[in-house]
């Protein structure tokens, strides 16, 4: 688990880290560099979810050996399973992190929403919903591999 006080925005217990993998995670289909090695660090500490749609087909393959629970979705109503699957999880113990706009639902409900601005964009709703914006997946793991630049960009 992974706790910290953010001054006026509240103390986190987070104990499930959900995130999108195409355009967050990976980009056209293939896992981007030094996210597993971030991964593995982070399941130390949080039960780490992927669930996307999987538009590459190569999501399975690309997080093999990871410590991580996959979860493939339809192809429609794709933004409602994903709030679901935070609010199923005990949406107060999670961040989730995504940059598509099905992802906003998800970013919404968590505790901590964090939108990814990466090579494939972010979806608009998305950043709306998000309590936090990052240049990149690094930039979004390092948040909770090094909460005090969390504190600094959320405090009031």
């Amino acid at each position: 688990m992974l706790s910290f006080e953010i001054p006026d925005f509240g103390t986190l217990h987070l104990d499930q880290l959900v995130l999108d993998f195409n355009g967050t995670l990976a980009s056209d289909g293939l896992l981007l560099p030094g996210v597993a090695e971030r991964l593995a660090w982070l399941a130390n500490d949080l039960t780490v979810h992927v669930i996307t749609g999987d538009t590459n087909g190569t999501a399975a393959a690309q997080l093999d050996g990871l410590d991580c629970r996959l979860h493939v979705l339809p192809p429609t109503d794709q933004a409602r399973i994903k709030r679901d699957y935070v609010l199923a999880l005990g949406a107060a113990g999670v961040v989730a992190i995504g940059n598509g706009r099905n992802d906003a639902r998800m970013l919404q409900a968590a505790a901590l929403g964090i939108a990814v601005l990466g090579e494939e964009g972010c979806a608009a709703a998305t950043l709306a919903a998000a309590d936090v914006l990052t240049r990149s997946i690094d930039g979004a793991l390092e948040l909770l591999l090094r909460p005090q630049r969390l504190v600094a960009s959320l405090r009031a």
